[in-house]
């Protein structure tokens, strides 16, 4: 049966967050969204608190927590800004447990340690102009060469694009099953920043989470060593919906830390703030929307709560973290809404956090799987349309690793 009472080392990694954001970001996180601005800084400073390597296991340099202490510190970040939970969802999430899971030992001792350490920022390379939803739909491509694969291609939309320093890029090794739309053509690769042939770029008129950075980058003829190959070729597709497996975790975690956010606002507003001779919370309307946000954030707790359970103890998640992702998102744009209409005319300014929350809760119902796709998914596995099939590789159990 699953517990829900923290363990002491679950409570102090909860408490360690708040401390961090509430020195050092909570003060100045208004001002780094209005001024679009990303401070490199805090990478090394969550480096410095293990964030980093917060669920990877203590000989791959890890802090060696259960995933359901990746949730919290997920939950907990977001519950400050979008922008610091995105670090954690693509640096570990996305590229750090998928070498976890899949990558040689070769692999685990060059990149996922020093991820691990936070010495090396990663983030995963999978979306391109032309190629979201539809992940069959990328262009790049890797041609072997010897002892070294030759990658072509440019990927958008990308989180850390222009500060990570390893990227895990999809790209189609098959140029005849790439026309045939065969995902079986798909490989996985890691690309180092300092490749030759490797150029990135910040998107500027991004619309939310403008604290944070995402960016572009572009393989011209990228030489990429055959070791860097991750799992065999062929797997690439199963690499990556591996890895949004893992994302789609820490995007519900730290979605439930949005609602909370909003939450929090909208009590303290409405406690506050005065009409008709009372406090707005003695309104009938007021007190509906936030008993909504009330309902919405333990519901959304208690399925991404679910899905860290499962992987602790080794279960296939992938229906269970996608409804998660679902449900969260799609309740985090709902409560971030609410709370702009709880604040009235002061949710529509600056002056209050609530439209920020607003901003960066539409990213979260599109990135990562859309809501419609989530949809989608869920129908079809009520309907038996949909059966996950056995992987070469899981997600190890908590207290153990892949091998």
């Amino acid at each position: 049966m699953i517990c829900f009472e923290l363990s002491e080392e679950q409570r102090a990694a909860e408490q360690m967050i708040r401390d961090f954001t509430a020195r050092e970001v909570s003060p100045r996180i208004q001002e780094l969204d209005e001024k679009r601005y990303f401070d490199r800084s805090i990478l090394k400073k969550m480096g410095d608190l293990h964030l980093l390597g917060i669920c990877l296991p203590e000989q791959y340099g890890g802090a060696g927590m259960d995933y359901i202490g990746l949730g919290l510190v997920c939950e907990e970040l977001e519950y400050v800004d979008t922008s610091l939970r995105v670090i954690m969802s693509v640096h570990m999430g996305l590229n750090s447990l998928t070498l976890l899971s899949w990558g040689t030992d070769y692999q685990k001792e060059n990149y996922l340690i020093p991820q691990a350490l936070g010495e090396k920022i990663a983030t995963f390379g999978l979306t391109e102009a032309a190629a979201g939803s539809d992940a069959v739909g990328i262009q790049a491509t890797a041609v072997r060469k010897g002892d070294h694969y030759v990658l072509n291609g440019e990927k958008v939309w990308i989180s850390l694009a222009d500060v990570a320093d390893n990227f895990l890029v999809i790209a189609w090794t098959d140029l005849e099953k790439k026309r045939a739309r065969d995902h079986s053509g798909l490989s996985c690769f890691i690309v180092e920043r300092g490749f030759e042939g490797f150029t990135s770029g910040t998107m500027s008129r991004k619309w939310g989470i403008t604290a944070g950075n995402t960016g572009w980058f572009s393989l011209q003829d990228v030489e990429v060593p055959r070791e860097n190959l991750v799992g065999n070729e062929g797997e690439g597709f199963h690499l990556a919906m591996f890895a949004l497996d893992q994302g789609r975790y820490t995007v519900a975690a730290g979605a439930t830390g949005l609602i909370r956010a909003c939450l929090d606002a909208s009590i303290r507003y409405a406690k506050e703030r005065e009409t008709f001779g009372q406090p707005i919370g003695k309104h009938q309307l007021v007190k509906q929307m936030i008993a909504n946000m009330v309902r919405d954030y333990d519901c959304s707790r208690l399925l991404w709560m679910r899905s860290g359970w499962m992987k602790n103890n080794g279960y296939r998640n992938t229906r269970e973290t996608s409804l998660a992702k679902w449900y969260a998102t799609v309740a985090s744009e709902r409560a971030a809404s609410d709370a702009i209409q709880v604040h009235g005319a002061n949710g529509y300014s600056d002056d209050y956090p609530v439209g920020r929350f607003w901003r960066n809760s539409k990213g979260a119902v599109i990135y990562e799987g859309t809501r419609e796709i989530h949809t989608l998914m869920q129908a079809d596995y009520a309907l038996g349309y949909r059966v996950d099939k056995p992987s070469r590789y899981n997600l190890p159990k908590y207290g153990q690793s892949n091998t």
